[in-house]
């Protein structure tokens, strides 16, 4: 299947950069341009199948270019990504035909349920496992991961959590080191057997530098640190989930 060609539209480099990323991760074929005027020269030249919009750009901006991009080829898909945190602009973008408006910052994961689901990919939402025996821990991570569209189970310790993978094997694992029973440790040798394509990333607060080496050379896929901070987190899963893609193909 020939992949999905997004147009990614934004005066900010490191955005723009950000989000290519993001969409290349997940197979779409990505392009760039800095604001609307070249983003609508682009789309004349070369018409994508679907564009990142930003709203507040010099140079023609966004909700003037939702309406070019609109009367010029419909069938356009636009998602817009703001910083604006204005309902009547947002209103208006959805009136003009963008078929999402989301809010900086925008995780991968969000990019892609907007564009339709990622080339090639069975339609859902990614599955991750939060494993952790702090109940406010794992309360607080899912309701983080659901509010970005994650389908989310969690387990209390080491053994339910290999009884949920047998279950329902996960696309990524959250889990933490020191725990009662099997040790996060103990779980991460026990996956690279029995799930080896799962990611796992070790959420923890008890690190020390010879544990955090030891858990990346068992195959952790990344090592995030408590108090967890969201946005670090979110990247971090979403280039896990780039990552799997990439190695299923």
């Amino acid at each position: 299947m020939k992949p999905r060609r997004v147009l990614v539209v934004d005066d900010d480099s490191e955005v723009r950069q950000t989000h290519s990323e993001q969409l290349r991760l997940q197979g779409f074929e990505v392009s760039e341009a800095v604001d609307g005027l070249s983003a609508w020269i682009e789309i004349r030249q070369n018409p994508p199948d679907a564009v990142l919009l930003d709203l507040a750009m010099p140079r023609l901006g966004g909700l003037e270019t939702l309406k070019a991009i609109r009367a010029f080829k419909p069938s356009i898909d636009i998602v817009v990504v703001t910083g604006l945190a204005d309902p009547e602009m947002h209103a208006r973008a959805r009136e003009l035909g963008a078929v999402a408006v989301l809010m900086k910052p925008v995780g991968g994961t969000q990019l892609v349920k907007a564009l339709g689901g990622a080339p090639g990919l069975a339609p859902g939402p990614a599955r991750i496992l939060v494993v952790d025996d702090d109940a406010e821990v794992r309360d607080l991570l899912e309701e983080l991961l659901r509010s970005h569209g994650f389908d989310v189970a969690t387990a209390a310790n080491g053994d339910l959590a290999l009884q949920a993978i047998a279950h329902r094997m996960p696309d990524v694992v959250l889990l933490d080191v020191v725990m009662p029973g099997l040790s996060g440790v103990e779980i991460l040798e026990a996956l690279r057997t029995v799930a080896p394509r799962v990611k796992v990333i070790i959420v923890s607060g008890a690190a020390t530098p010879v544990q955090r080496m030891r858990t990346l050379a068992l195959g952790a896929f990344d090592y995030v640190f408590k108090p967890v901070n969201a946005a670090h987190l979110l990247r971090s899963i979403d280039v896990a989930l780039g990552m799997k893609q990439l190695e299923s193909r």
